[in-house]
């Protein structure tokens, strides 16, 4: 796989990060080159073809990945890339955030997949990272949904502090990047089951950033992930 290619300036898009609501985040198309994603899609397993770890419960259903799992060349490559210093360094000018850590481990992150039905209800994600000792900053999604309708669903929702509304729905289409703060009101998920056609799913790999210290009015005990309720019978 050819170095990974960065085809947007962050400085372009940092004063807008930074006062976006409900919280900062920006919505970046176009991020990597077409091809190099299209490499990454090809090698994507199928839900069948790895051992993903299923979470199957009232707040989440969907597929996850164990670092130890094997992937294709040009995934783990991507994997890699994202953890080097030229993504670190157009981070760090997008948020703000300095000093940004990656996680080896991929704990939490790495390729996401979600078959029809499948949904992850609204929540603020965990906090600390418990091997590395360190505090979580930042998530970075990239969606590799070729052909992704709107009425498929799936769409990412970000929600107010106060858990009120819905402020931004981000549609999951490919080589779309989405990169946030993370804190524990940055309230994201996709609570509406997905309504895909059957055999299709919504893929994405996910890139957690991390920093050791954060700062003082966004501390608090190490937790794991808080789900929340948009109405009292919702699970």
């Amino acid at each position: 796989m050819p170095p990974l290619q960065l085809r947007l300036d962050p400085a372009a898009f940092h004063d807008a990060y930074v006062a976006a609501t409900p919280f900062p985040h920006a919505v970046l198309d176009g991020l990597f080159d077409d091809a190099a994603l299209e490499a990454v899609l090809a090698e994507f397993p199928r839900p069948d073809q790895i051992r993903w770890v299923s979470f199957d419960s009232p707040t989440e259903k969907k597929l996850g990945y164990s670092y130890q799992e094997p992937l294709g060349e040009a995934l783990r490559g991507f994997l890699f890339e994202m953890s080097a210093a030229p993504v670190l360094q157009f981070l760090e000018r997008l948020t703000g955030i300095e000093g940004l850590i990656p996680d080896p481990y991929f704990g939490g992150a790495g390729p996401h997949q979600i078959e029809r039905g499948g949904f992850l209800k609204l929540h603020a994600d965990f906090n600390w990272h418990p091997r590395l000792k360190l505090d979580r900053r930042l998530n970075l999604i990239v969606y590799l949904n070729r052909d992704w309708r709107p009425e498929y669903g799936g769409e990412i929702e970000l929600w107010d502090r106060e858990m009120t509304r819905c402020e931004r729905r981000v549609l999951p289409v490919f080589n779309r990047t989405v990169v946030f703060n993370t804190t524990d009101t940055s309230y994201h998920g996709h609570p509406t089951p997905l309504a895909c056609p059957p055999g299709m799913t919504r893929k994405s790999v996910s890139f957690y950033y991390y920093s050791n210290g954060r700062p003082a009015e966004e501390r608090s005990a190490p937790h794991d992930t808080l789900f929340r309720k948009t109405h009292a019978a919702e699970w």
